[in-house]
C-alpha cells in the first residue's frame, strides 16, 4: 500500500511540471551494499539494497551571472524510494533538493554529471526496546539524508527519450537527535532514462557579464548556533546545546574562500554521558566539573549564487573527557539574507559518527 501511494506520488509531481520549458525528467534503479561503517552493522545487512530516484531538472543558461562559474548548472527536485532488504532495517522514503554539476562541454551529446542532493527521509522500523531493538542504524521516523551520484547522461536518443548510468552513495541519519544513531551508508550502481519536456534545440549559453579577476579583503564571520541531542547511551534524554563559532575567510576568487576560526560548544548531554559512565568500572574518567569543548579549524566554503557550502576540519583544543574523539567534521549550507547577514545549517559529524544538526543565525564583516 506504502509503495502505491508513493508511486501515485511520484506519477502526480511528474504531471505538475509537464509543461515546464528547458527541464527533463529521470528516473533511476539502484542496486548496491550497505556500508560496514561500525562492527554493530553486521548483523544488518540481509541483502542488497535496492531502490528507485525519480528527479525533476531545470537547466540554466547564464541568466544570472554565477552560473557560467559552474559550467551552467541544473537544479530541481528528487524522490527516493529505498528497500534495505532488511527486517531490521526497514524501507526509506525521501525527498531532496539537488544541483547537477556538468565536467563536460554543455553543447556535447555526452555528459558527465555528479549530483549532489540534501534533504528528508522517513524511515518505516526505526528503533524500538520491545519490537526492534537491534536497530542501531534509525533511532526516530525522521532522518536527514544527502545523496551524491557520479553519472553519465546521453539524451535524445530516441526522439526525447535518453539514457543515464552511474554510481550513487546515499546517506541518512537523524543527526543524534535521538539516539541510536549509527545511520546507514548505501553505495550503489544506477541505471536509468532521461526525458525531455521540450524539443532539441540549439542553445545559446549566456557569458557571465563579471570580471573573472576577484578581489576582497579578509573577512571576520561569528555565528550562533543550537539545537537539541541525545547522547550514544540510548534513553538518556535529549536536551538542547548551543555553538558559538568565530573566523575568517580570504576568497581566492568568485567561487572559493579559505577559512580558519574556532568553535565553542555547550552541550548538556555531556554531563549526563559522564555522570551515566562513573557508574561503570574502568572507565578511566578523570575527574571535572567542566563540559564546554573548544575546536579550532580549517575549511572552505564554496559560493553558489546566494548559497554557499562550508567544509571543515576541526580538532578539540579543550577536551574534558573521551567522547568520540578530538577530531570532528562539518558540513553546512549558508543562506545569505543581504551581504553581512547568513542563517545557516550545519552537520557536524566524527568520521561517519554524526553527532549534532546545527541551526543559527551569522554575520560576515
Amino acid at each position: 500500500m506504502k509503495k502505491t501511494l508513493f508511486i501515485f506520488f511520484v506519477f502526480s509531481f511528474a504531471i505538475s511540471f509537464s509543461q515546464s520549458n528547458s527541464s527533463y525528467f529521470q528516473a533511476d534503479y539502484f542496486y548496491g551494499n550497505i556500508l560496514r561503517q561500525n562492527p554493530d552493522a553486521s548483523i544488518l545487512i540481509q541483502g542488497h539494497p535496492t531502490g528507485v530516484f525519480v528527479s525533476y531538472n531545470k537547466r540554466t543558461f547564464g541568466e544570472e551571472n554565477w552560473q557560467e562559474h559552474y559550467n551552467y548548472p541544473d537544479f530541481g527536485y528528487s524522490i527516493g524510494y529505498q528497500d534495505y532488504k532488511s527486517d531490521i532495517l526497514g524501507k526509506l522514503y525521501s525527498a531532496y533538493g539537488h544541483y547537477n554539476f556538468y565536467f563536460t562541454n554543455r553543447t556535447s551529446p555526452n555528459q558527465l554529471i555528479l549530483r549532489a542532493g540534501i534533504g528528508l527521509a522517513y524511515n518505516t522500523n526505526p528503533y524500538n526496546k520491545e519490537t526492534n531493538n537491534k536497530n542501531t542504524a534509525f533511532g526516530s521516523h525522521l532522518n536527514s539524508s544527502t545523496y551524491f551520484k557520479l553519472y553519465f547522461q546521453r539524451e535524445n536518443i530516441i526522439n526525447n527519450l535518453g539514457l543515464n548510468a552511474g554510481l550513487t552513495f546515499i546517506h541518512a541519519s537523524n543527526s543524534n537527535i535521538k539516539s541510536p544513531n549509527s545511520g546507514m551508508n548505501v553505495w550503489a550502481a544506477t541505471l536509468g532514462v532521461n526525458y525531455n519536456l521540450s524539443p532539441a534545440q540549439v542553445v545559446n549559453y549566456i557569458p557571465s557579464s563579471e570580471s573573472k579577476y576577484f578581489k576582497e579583503p579578509i573577512k571576520y564571520n561569528f555565528a550562533v548556533r543550537g539545537g537539541i541531542n541525545e547522547s550514544e547511551i540510548i534513553g538518556s534524554g535529549v536536551k538542547p546545546f548551543f555553538v558559538v563559532s568565530a573566523y575568517a575567510d580570504k576568497r581566492l576568487n568568485r567561487i572559493s574562500a579559505l577559512q580558519f576560526g574556532a568553535d565553542l560548544y555547550i552541550s548538556p548531554i555531556l554531563k549526563d554521558y559522564y555522570e551515566l559512565n562513573l557508574t561503570i568500572p574502568h572507565t578511566n574518567l578523570k575527574e571535572t566539573s567542566d563540559f564546554s569543548r573548544i575546536g579550532i579549524f580549517v575549511g572552505h566554503e564554496l559560493f553558489i549564487n546566494k548559497i554557499s557550502i562550508e567544509t571543515q576540519v576541526g580538532y578539540y583544543v579543550k577536551y574534558p573527557f573521551e567522547y568520540h574523539g578530538r577530531l570532528y567534521e562539518t558540513l553546512g549550507l549558508k543562506r545569505y539574507i543581504n551581504e553581512k547577514w547568513f542563517a545557516s545549517l550545519r552537520l557536524k559529524a566524527h568520521a561517519a559518527d554524526a553527532e549534532t544538526v546545527e541551526f543559527g543565525i551569522g554575520i560576515r564583516l
